[in-house]
């Protein structure tokens, strides 16, 4: 019986794939930076601040080399301050806020050798559900929810630079 299950598990693992591959579907490759985007110099207004050390880590895992002081033939990145904010969206019967929306800004500033500087920017939206009554475990979530717009941010980041 144990076999049996084996093989239909494997045959139906078989027919998917041959669905996903007869349909023209396929990985997304990563996006690879351009040649003078490889080496960067990144700095910015808070170099402190957690969106610069993902930033920071996702520009590595992206294998660009990045040097502290910069040089005359080398882009730089500068990020400039990221800013939170949020507006409410509904309230509980008895006045307190029940959800807000955080809209996360971001931008930056590419300068290329022998280009002329480019300015970006972009903003994040995520709702965001407020209890009163579990004041800590919400705000352990907000962290959590901060943390990985800042991610995602960073993640945006890169792939925008690689499309420059």
């Amino acid at each position: 019986m144990a076999a049996f299950n084996a093989i239909k598990n494997g045959l139906a693992l078989a027919l998917v794939c041959f669905l996903l591959s007869g349909c023209g579907f396929h990985l997304k490759k990563a996006s690879s930076l351009p040649d003078d985007l490889t080496t960067l110099t990144l700095s910015g207004d808070d170099e402190r601040s957690a969106l610069f050390a993902m930033l920071d880590k996702e520009l590595t895992l992206s294998k660009v080399e990045l040097l502290s002081a910069p040089k005359k033939n080398v882009a730089q990145l500068y990020l400039f301050k990221d800013s939170l904010s949020r507006q409410t969206l509904s309230l509980f019967k008895n006045g307190q806020v029940a959800e807000y929306e955080l809209a996360y800004s971001v931008r930056y500033l590419v300068k290329r050798p022998g280009q002329q500087a480019i300015e970006k920017s972009f903003e994040l939206y995520r709702n965001y559900q407020d209890d009163p009554d579990n004041a800590l475990a919400k705000a352990k979530e907000f962290d959590l929810l901060l943390n990985e717009i800042r991610k995602q941010a960073s993640r945006r980041i890169v792939r925008e630079l690689a499309q420059l």
